[in-house]
């Protein structure tokens, strides 16, 4: 019998243990950003969000994001430039109300596992997604890449929902305005035009299409823009009246030097600014590649790039990387902090 009441007193102290852990695990709080480092949600799992964006709603940021998990592998069809995958899961979303701490709310758009013919089928490719408000409609729209698993397809797609916290209705894909598709975002401007900006003809220009009043897809008016640049993972924000961009080149999972832009008008001219970045690996963006800018709610002037630092052999292990951007008097700089904090 004392064997046995040690043994359950064992268990007990076991399972107190163990509930104070995961009491810690689901208590992180983090009051910093640590670029490249392991970043947990407030459930203290591992941040699981690569090639997403922003959207501000109702004073809470939600982050959408492509889910990489599982065997990375390489398809023979990409071996040529080293494009390693892993089966596609869908969309996650993010909320957080100070950008620090994040609440994983779910797969808004699964992937699906029993349609080998749908867009949406496991061995696809579901990219960049970025969500926008059409305060007209009361939708939330996402676009993202969308392709098959050789990049051939080339495809933008389009999925609605009711709430920023999905589900997400697929709608479909196409080729804006009969041009390829492949790295994207989508910009809204102040009066609440909205834009696509993605790499189109092979990667070689980068094309920019006024959306209808809806979102949903292109109105007819596109722009060719960096002719024979070879730009993708596009960025774009506005700031004083200018609108500015940042991309990478095109050199795979393999990190490159940023580029960045500045135009008066969203249709152009634009004018390349160079390499935005500054410290170490300011070569090769900090070992990271551009996904997104975003302004700081209440804080005029304050806006932050993400980037994703990629692990070609496992890209499950992907890093994030989240660093302020400093404006100069000919355009905007990047700098590496390790952790750096937002201004009172």
């Amino acid at each position: 019998m004392k064997t046995i009441k040690n043994q359950r007193l064992y268990v007990g102290m076991m399972a107190v243990a163990l509930m104070t852990v995961t009491v810690l695990a689901t208590s992180v709080s983090h009051t910093e950003f640590k670029p490249g480092e392991i970043w947990t949600d407030t459930n203290g799992v591992p941040i699981n969000a690569h090639g997403g964006g922003i959207l501000y709603y109702n004073k809470v940021y939600y982050w959408y994001v492509e889910i990489k998990t599982g065997k990375t592998r390489l398809p023979e069809s990409n071996r040529s430039w080293g494009g390693t995958r892993v089966e596609t899961v869908g969309v996650s979303c993010y909320s957080s109300q100070d950008l620090y701490n994040w609440k994983y709310e779910g797969n808004v758009l699964p992937a699906l596992q029993d349609d080998p013919n749908h867009e949406l089928y496991i061995s696809k490719v579901l990219e960049r997604p970025k969500v926008l408000y059409n305060r007209a409609t009361k939708q939330f729209v996402m676009w993202m890449h969308i392709d098959s698993q050789d990049y051939a397809l080339a495809h933008a797609g389009v999925a609605t929902s009711d709430s920023p916290k999905g589900p997400f209705r697929y709608v479909g894909s196409f080729r804006p305005d009969g041009a390829m598709s492949r790295d994207m975002t989508v910009f809204m401007d102040e009066d609440g035009k909205a834009y696509l900006f993605h790499a189109s003809e092979d990667n070689a220009t980068m094309h920019i299409s006024l959306l209808t009043d809806d979102y949903l897809k292109p109105a007819g008016r596109f722009v060719r823009v960096f002719e024979g640049r070879s730009m993708e993972a596009p960025a774009v924000f506005k700031h004083q009246g200018r609108y500015y961009l940042i991309a990478s080149g095109c050199t795979g999972w393999a990190p490159n030097a940023a580029r960045s832009a500045v135009a008066e008008s969203i249709w152009g001219p634009w004018k390349e600014l160079g390499n935005p970045c500054r410290g170490p690996d300011e070569e090769v963006t900090f070992r990271g590649q551009s996904t997104y800018i975003f302004a700081v709610a209440d804080k005029p002037g304050t806006f932050i790039l993400m980037a994703d630092r990629w692990n070609q052999k496992d890209l499950s292990d992907s890093r994030y990387i989240w660093l302020p951007v400093t404006f100069t008097d000919n355009g905007f700089e990047v700098h590496w902090q390790a952790s750096w904090r937002l201004e009172n």
